[in-house]
This record gives structure tokens, sequence and C-alpha cells, in this order.
């Protein structure tokens, strides 16, 4: 009796199905990426002696290994944060020209000037917990924000968060172009003056 050879499989073509295999995955598969936190430096200064910052238009934000918060030199809980550094940043209690006259502060000389002076400085221990510095960021971001959306409001009718998701949706260049300038407008009127300095050791 003749012996049966078993049937083989042709795999010729297995390769090419690994390979298509393959090229899906590599395109369909999204890989995530850290993002950080959004954050613009101040620019540059030619001459560094003619950096003259008054004291009133410091608002002082630090934060200790024991993730206390003291503004201007005092505790405070950072629930009260976000108030604090709007009714600074809206102060407008500069004299003549320096004034603002769009703010709705209570105008106190021994406060900020204007939005355009104000400084908000940032400084935390090398042993202060992290989320306690991204709440105190978020903070004062969100200060920013409320004021800026209060004029988006006020002069176009609509929020500047909704103008800035807006922007991302528009597809004329018209909308596009007059949104950029609203919005360029009201981030003049209170420019994001948020100076972080470098961790320091407390003992």
């Amino acid at each position: 009796m003749a012996r049966r050879l078993a049937p083989s499989v042709n795999a010729g073509s297995m390769a090419d199905i690994a390979f298509l295999l393959l090229i899906f995955f590599l395109v369909s598969t999204t890989i995530e990426t850290d993002s950080g936190i959004s954050r613009k430096l101040p620019p540059l200064i030619d001459d560094p002696t003619t950096a003259d910052i008054k004291k009133k238009n410091l608002f002082r934000v630090e934060l200790n290994q024991l993730n206390e918060l003291l503004v201007e030199g005092k505790p405070m809980v950072i629930g009260d944060l976000k108030s604090a550094a709007i009714a600074f940043l809206d102060n407008g209690g500069g004299p003549g020209d320096r004034s603002c006259d769009y703010c709705k502060g209570q105008r106190d000389t021994q406060s900020s000037d204007n939005p355009n002076k104000a400084i908000i400085s940032l400084i935390n221990s090398r042993e202060t917990n992290y989320a306690t510095c991204i709440a105190v960021q978020n903070e004062l971001v969100s200060a920013y924000t409320d004021l800026r959306n209060r004029e988006a409001q006020r002069l176009y009718g609509i929020s500047f968060v909704e103008m800035k998701k807006n922007l991302k949706d528009a597809r004329d260049n018209n909308d596009r172009r007059r949104l950029r300038e609203r919005i360029k407008k009201i981030q003049a009127m209170y420019p994001e003056k948020l100076s972080e300095a470098e961790p320091v050791n407390q003992y």
C-alpha cells in the first residue's frame, strides 16, 4: 500500500498578511503624548537696570514645604486665592494715565496701578506637593480667565473661552481673522503676567 504524504499548507502569503496587519495597526493606533502646563515666559529685558517694578504692582504667592499658602506674607486657603488675585489684577489704582478705565476694582492706591503693570509672582518650595502647586496655578489662571470673560462679554457679547473655541472651529478666513483680533485685544487688556521662580529649599 502506497504511503500518503501529509498535505502541505502554502504559507507563502502569510508574510504579506502579517505585513499588512502591521501597517494597519501602525496607522490606526494613536500614541498618547504627555502634555505640560501652558506657560509663556516673560520677554527678555535688554537693559536689566531699566526694569523697575513697584512693590504694589507685585502680588507675591508662596507655597512652603508644608503645602501652606502665603499671599503677601499672610496665610490663605486656596479657595480664596482666585478672588484675591482678581482684586489685585482689577484694582486700577494708578494715577492719571497709569490708571485703568475698564477696571472695576477698589482703585486702592496701595495696590496695582493697572493690569498691564500687575505681576503675580509664584514661589514654591522643592518639598511642596505637586498637586498643591497645580491647584494654586489653576486658581491664578482662572482669575485671568474670569476677567477676560467679563470684558469679552461686555465688548462682544460672548465669553473669552467661547471666542477661543470658535476660533478653532472657524473655517472662514474672515471669521478667523476677526476672532484673532478680538482675542488679542482681550489678552492685551488683561495680559497673563505670571512669574514662576525656581523652587527653593526651605528648612
